[in-house]
């Protein structure tokens, strides 16, 4: 059984240092890696990601962040990547990493992702430039997760987890206002998953939104932004299973 820790939105700054170090040394007891999905810093600068980066630094476990849109807000993305980065994070955006934990390989891909709504009430790819570059965004991030995913069912991993900001359904938004569902995910991150495949998804971002949700192709998605669960993190398990190549997953398409 592969033991996932989980946190999204902990929107750290200089008045929250330390709050989370003691709970985060516990994940070697309860967990084999930790997930930190987004919004991690309130701002995005790197006086708010240098607090993030203590609390996680010399875990006994491996850390894999994305990146939240609080975290762009100070326009210095890479910057504060890099102070996760030393750290001992891995922080993705369109990519994968393929990690260790006991027998099992385990694969994470991630990316922020972005909005535009869901099947029926979504945003197209037309009108002003300004409305087709929002919709192409969210289309060049669901890409970048959907290659990385299938890059590790390539490379032979025994479980694959998908680690987003923005929600792929709508059923983890479920209590927030309905008004703001195309600004909180895409339904192409649930595409991308649902076509490369996955065992768990993973998001934040809707503070007030729902737990448990599932794609249309019956992948699990968890919203575990940290007003939703309630805690410093939470654990989820899943069975490893055989590997799943990219050539046999089109066979059985086909």
């Amino acid at each position: 059984m592969i033991r996932i820790a989980a946190v999204g939105d902990i929107h750290m700054g200089p008045d929250s240092r330390g709050r989370l170090r003691p709970a985060f040394d516990t994940p070697p007891d309860c967990a084999d890696l930790l997930l930190l999905a987004g919004d991690l810093t309130r701002h995005g600068t790197p006086e708010e990601m240098r607090v993030v980066a203590d609390e996680i630094r010399g875990l006994a476990v491996p850390v894999v962040a994305v990146l939240g849109n609080h975290d762009h807000h100070d326009d210095r993305p890479d910057e504060v990547s890099d102070l996760l980065r030393d750290a001992g994070a891995q922080v993705l955006e369109g990519e994968g990493t393929v990690l260790r934990c006991g027998d099992a390989r385990v694969g994470v891909a991630g990316t922020k992702g972005f909005g535009g709504g869901f099947v029926g009430r979504s945003a197209g790819e037309f009108g002003e430039p300004v409305m087709k570059e929002f919709v192409r965004h969210s289309r060049r991030c669901a890409d970048g997760l959907r290659t990385a995913l299938e890059r590790l069912a390539d490379e032979g991993c025994d479980t694959r987890i998908a680690l987003t900001h923005y929600s792929p359904v709508a059923d983890t938004l479920a209590g927030e206002p309905l008004e703001i569902y195309p600004f909180l995910g895409s339904y192409l991150l649930a595409e991308a998953i649902d076509t490369a495949g996955a065992d768990l998804a993973v998001h934040g971002h809707a503070h007030a939104g729902t737990e448990h949700g599932m794609t249309a192709g019956g992948v699990k998605v968890r919203n575990v932004a940290q007003p939703v669960i309630g805690r410093a993190f939470h654990v989820y398990h899943l069975p490893a299973r055989e590997p799943v190549r990219a050539a046999a997953r089109t066979d059985r398409a086909g």
